[in-house]
């Protein structure tokens, strides 16, 4: 086991202040959905900033870090786009189950190159035959991809977009795939679509009884003796942790 120099720190947010012990290694590795990445980075300062505690972060596909993390990776925390990677990782017992959190949630859209000229104001209009390239996320391993398969699924779409989909391995290459024009559309969180206002236009939301709920937890792993871990979730769900997340356009978390 290792050794710690245990010293009292507190994370003042708002009006309530997180105690936590600092570890004599001050860093945290945090593997996160990559669709999290501007504002778990902005978290991710000012956790460092409140403590002195360095955070790592290792962006990408929820399902690529549940695989990494079962082979071994090193990690103190997860944060998933989706709730089917965190019950994998729970099933196998490598997560610390109570401190498991629903932290926020989104929403799922559509969106064309900004300048389009394709018409499109529902899923449906998927089907239009100018519309080529459909970028999405790889259902076999990104929440974005499973929740745009179920929605497809829900609309009877499947079979007639099939031959149009081009899979990617996590929501912000979709997002690069349409900003660039290599795809016609693609499907995103709209907190995707927010950060690149002046390259993608969003037309259309999935309606929200067509996929599963958008939930983003986050646990710590079950090989982490980090104390700041938790630490780091508390503050995701403070107040504080809340404001940014939602300047980023996420919504508050399904309970």
């Amino acid at each position: 086991m290792k050794a710690y120099f245990l010293i009292a720190l507190f994370i003042c947010v708002s009006a309530a202040c997180v105690e936590i012990e600092k570890p004599a290694k001050q860093e945290l590795t945090v593997s996160a959905a990559v669709s999290l990445k501007d504002a778990f980075t902005e978290i991710g300062h000012l956790f460092s900033e409140k403590t002195g505690v360095a955070v790592s972060f290792n962006f990408a596909g929820s399902g690529t870090l549940q695989q990494q993390i079962e082979s071994g990776a090193p990690a103190d925390i997860f944060a998933s786009a989706g709730e089917p990677q965190m019950d994998a990782l729970a099933e196998k017992g490598l997560i610390v189950t109570e401190t498991r959190k629903n932290f926020a949630s989104n929403e799922l859209v559509l969106i064309v190159p900004t300048g389009s000229k394709l018409d499109i104001t529902d899923l449906e209009g998927l089907k239009n035959d100018k519309i080529k390239k459909i970028a999405v996320g790889n259902p076999k391993t990104v929440p974005a991809g499973q929740y745009t398969q179920q929605t497809f699924d829900s609309l009877k779409l499947s079979e007639s977009l099939k031959p149009k989909l081009v899979f990617a391995e996590n929501v912000r290459q979709v997002l690069e795939y349409a900003a660039r024009g290599e795809a016609d559309a693609g499907i995103v969180y709209s907190t995707d679509a927010a950060i690149a206002r002046d390259k993608v236009m969003v037309t259309a939301a999935a309606p929200k009884d067509s996929h599963h709920p958008i939930v983003y937890p986050t646990a710590v792993i079950k090989d982490s003796n980090n104390p700041a871990a938790s630490a780091f979730i508390d503050l995701v769900t403070s107040k504080k942790g809340q404001e940014i997340l939602q300047k980023y356009g996420f919504l508050t978390p399904v309970k």
